[in-house]
């Protein structure tokens, strides 16, 4: 299984779920897409096998992956304050792969009816998601 970790601005949220992914699942290899060098560079230093950065590299990446995890802000276009491009919303949104989006409420999007727990908390859910998923592939 290919998982592409997708985020932007300075990168946190994407560093913890790599470390979480490679943690929990140390054979999965882990693409760290950032919208910006530095939050690639915090995906790959969090132990990421690959990293690209930019608009082409996610758009590109998303007809090879199996699964993609993000904000959930990565299918709005002009999220990240603007970091996150339409192309890169619609590619992330328009592909079959697999989606884990974290319900964070920001970016004007505001998810209803979730747990109100820590982002933390919210990784953990992604990285069973995640199992669950391979599981069923298998």
């Amino acid at each position: 299984m290919v998982i592409a970790v997708v985020d932007g601005q300075g990168g946190g949220i994407g560093r913890a779920v790599v470390e979480k992914i490679k943690a929990a699942m140390p054979a999965a290899h882990v693409i760290g897409l950032g919208t910006n060098s530095v939050a690639t560079g915090q995906m790959l230093r969090a132990g990421a096998d690959d990293g690209a950065t930019g608009e082409n590299a996610i758009v590109h990446n998303m007809q090879h992956v199996d699964i993609v995890v993000g904000v959930i802000g990565i299918l709005n276009a002009n999220s990240m304050m603007g970091e996150l491009t339409p192309a890169m919303a619609s590619a992330i949104g328009g592909s079959h792969t697999y989606k884990v989006l974290l319900p964070i409420n920001r970016c004007h999007i505001h998810v209803v009816s979730v747990e109100d727990v820590p982002l933390g908390k919210h990784i953990d859910h992604a990285i069973e998601a995640i199992r669950r998923y391979i599981e069923e592939q298998e």
